[in-house]
């Protein structure tokens, strides 16, 4: 139960992966819980996923994927569609096979670590969809409290690893995670 922090994050990959493969789009990930997609040229939300302990023993994992929105279907101007982004099929059945093989795969690896998302290659596979790692970020914690800082890793528990301004980096582990653009407006 102490390694459940890894089952969004496992989720996210295997849905990039499954999508990326079923939709030939090029998929990232928004620590911790967002499926990004490219659509002009721009970052968009195109899925999110959510995990809640139930119970003794379980997890219930939520995905939602917007397959085929139109542009003026879409909920708020910062999300995206497989659709927008060219996806070669927005059949869900194919979609929905692509992302389950691949939960069932990552799932199998991770469990015969024993939950170490290093030792299954998790972690690395983790941070090399992240979108998040390398920039310049806002953590929005519980409590109105924020914290800026560069995204320089995801730690073995599976959280975002921020490095200060003032030299400090810290572990955020619950929150909304806010890319800021480079001082350069670019």
């Amino acid at each position: 139960m102490d390694r459940w922090g890894w089952l969004p994050l496992l989720t996210g990959v295997a849905v990039a992966t499954g999508l990326s493969r079923a939709a030939g789009v090029d998929t990232a990930l928004k620590w911790p819980n967002d499926v990004l997609v490219t659509v002009g040229g721009e970052e968009r939300k195109a899925g999110g996923i959510l995990a809640e302990g139930a119970g003794e023993g379980g997890v219930v994992v939520g995905v939602g994927i917007n397959v085929s929105l139109r542009a003026d279907e879409l909920p708020v101007p910062t999300a995206g569609s497989l659709a927008l982004a060219g996806a070669v099929s927005t059949d869900r059945d194919p979609l929905l096979r692509g992302m389950l093989r691949a939960l069932e795969e990552w799932y199998g690896r991770w469990r015969e670590a024993g939950g170490d998302a290093g030792a299954c290659g998790l972690q690395e596979t983790y941070a090399a969809g992240c979108a998040t790692l390398g920039r310049m970020v806002r953590a929005e914690l519980p409590g109105d409290r924020a914290l800026v800082g560069e995204a320089v890793a995801v730690d073995g528990d599976g959280r975002l690893v921020l490095a200060t301004r003032e030299g400090v980096q810290e572990p955020v582990g619950a929150g909304d995670i806010v890319h800021l653009r480079p001082a350069g407006g670019a």
